[in-house]
């Protein structure tokens, strides 16, 4: 399988204020392709070549880091473009993900300050992750590429929090970011299609 990086799912300005044009362009057009295309290169000749993105990415944790660093990164980002969208974020949740995060997490205000501390407080580079696990729904954050599958979960919802995805817009207030992520770009409709299959 050869990575290709996929057309954002609405125009470069469609997220702004919350998220520029200018950070689209780098983050999608520079940094998304640079994962595909050093992926791509770092699969060549390897076992994992012909193989799903979701199967290399869990293969090749722990042994191959060119690889891994990559393929993570790829797939957390093809997600990550559907996890927002131009109006996104708000508290009206699909029904069956409100109920589950009232029960599993504690209401949907709790799992706002949780989800956005997890970002805040990931050292460096990575992510913040909703996640599915052994049946409930569960707030974990990785370091750098990883995601939830190499341990044994399904994400459902992840906010990036390498510098490049917030950096132009916010400078060094993470905290304001993820508020934002929050509140207003969140595409709810997405993360319920992905609750209702994992």
């Amino acid at each position: 399988m050869t990575f290709t990086l996929p057309d954002l799912p609405y125009a470069h300005d469609a997220l702004a204020p919350y998220m520029s044009k200018e950070t689209l362009e780098y983050h999608h057009d520079k940094h998304h392709q640079a994962y595909v295309t050093n992926g791509n290169n770092a699969i060549k000749g390897t076992e994992f070549e012909g193989k799903s993105l979701e199967e290399i990415v869990k293969g090749s944790y722990n042994k191959n880091a060119a690889v891994f660093n990559n393929a993570g990164q790829h797939y957390n980002h093809i997600h990550f473009w559907k996890w927002m969208k131009p109006k996104g974020g708000g508290s009206k949740l699909p029904g069956r993900l409100e109920k589950k995060i009232n029960e599993d997490l504690g209401g949907f205000e709790k799992f706002k300050a949780d989800f956005a501390a997890a970002g805040a407080g990931q050292f460096g580079s990575g992510w913040a992750w909703l996640q599915v696990k052994g049946g409930k729904l569960e707030i974990s954050k990785t370091p750098n590429g990883e995601n939830p599958l190499v341990h044994g979960a399904v994400p459902i919802l992840g906010v990036d929090v390498w510098e490049h995805s917030y950096y132009i817009d916010y400078r060094n207030r993470r905290p304001d970011y993820l508020k934002a992520f929050v509140d207003n770009l969140i595409n709810w409709d997405y993360v319920d299609e992905l609750f209702g299959k994992a």
